[in-house]
């Protein structure tokens, strides 16, 4: 059964360094929510006014990684709930249906499966979950680099009742012996029935490199026909929404350092691996770091497009 296809936002950093937000290393996008909440809004609204029909919080750089551990023990909960706030007002002026995800980032360092630290990262998703629950749709555990960090999530997650969307980050290389994989060198067809396991409704890929993406999508879809229907298999989504950061090293951690995009991902040639994802089977795209709210625009002009030529 084919189902609609969902449109997600792009990224908010770079978003929000376009609008002049404040914005510096190490807070990253977490800072124009403590100086500039109405920045935040803003990037909402153009995302919104693209057309996407699920809005992320900005939330994902509010961890001790970014903002620090006293400022999080301070500050966390409330930054966290005026993240939410934010987006679902966004949500509730646009002028088509539009849900909110709340986003629950990699606590201790995005791409760096070998800095996560359980004991480290509980409390501090507990806390973004009690402050993003009044506000969000559906929760959007993103960036994940390892099965580890999505069992987590999961514990965070009991007694909630928005559903889970789980996304992974894959390694960056184009091709790998084994195939695709998380950062972690776990194989994706693992990955992937590791989260439907959890419940997980999605199944996406973003933070990484476009050119990787297909090969992942393709080896979720099959692994996911492995899996019976009592065990969500059938049901479970699958999506992905790249960045247009050149590829990183194994050392890196994303945010760490603000990184160069790259000069070939335009909206018109983001648009292509779009297509390329969605032909392969994805049903829900987006954009993550350096992609923008034209390049959503564009995907959306490109799906009408596709519809309209379909229906005459």
């Amino acid at each position: 059964m084919t189902r609609p296809l969902i449109v997600l936002d792009g990224g908010t950093g770079r978003e929000l360094m376009r609008l002049g937000a404040p914005f510096r290393q190490p807070e990253w996008s977490a800072l124009a929510l403590m100086q500039a909440p109405e920045c935040v809004t803003e990037v909402h609204r153009r995302f919104v006014a693209a057309g996407a029909e699920v809005i992320t919080t900005n939330s994902y750089a509010l961890v001790p990684f970014h903002i620090g551990a006293e400022r999080f023990q301070r500050e966390g909960r409330g930054l966290a709930d005026l993240a939410g706030r934010l987006a679902r007002s966004a949500a509730h002026e646009a002028q088509h249906p539009v849900r909110v995800a709340g986003s629950l980032p990699p606590v201790c360092g995005s791409y760096r499966p070998d800095l996560f630290d359980a004991a480290h990262a509980r409390p501090v998703l507990r806390a973004l979950v009690q402050a993003l629950e009044p506000h969000v749709d559906l929760w959007l555990a993103e960036t994940l680099s390892s099965q580890a960090e999505v069992t987590l999530v999961s514990e965070a997650l009991v007694g909630t009742r928005q559903p889970l969307w789980v996304s992974y980050t894959l390694a960056d290389q184009a091709t790998r012996p084994r195939g695709p994989c998380l950062r972690s060198g776990e194989p994706v067809a693992a990955a992937v029935v590791h989260a439907a396991q959890l419940d997980a409704g999605a199944v996406l890929f973003n933070c990484c490199q476009p050119e990787v993406i297909g090969a992942a999508i393709a080896a979720a879809l099959e692994a996911l026909t492995g899996i019976p229907a009592a065990a969500a298999g059938e049901d479970v989504r699958v999506g992905a929404y790249a960045n247009a950061f050149a590829p990183q090293t194994a050392a890196a951690a994303a945010n760490q350092d603000l990184s160069e995009l790259r000069t070939d991902l335009g909206p018109a040639e983001y648009v292509r691996w779009v297509r390329g994802w969605i032909a392969g089977g994805a049903d829900i795209v987006g954009g993550c770091c350096g992609v923008g709210a034209e390049h959503i625009a564009a995907i959306r002009g490109a799906l009408a497009g596709d519809r309209d030529h379909r229906d005459r």
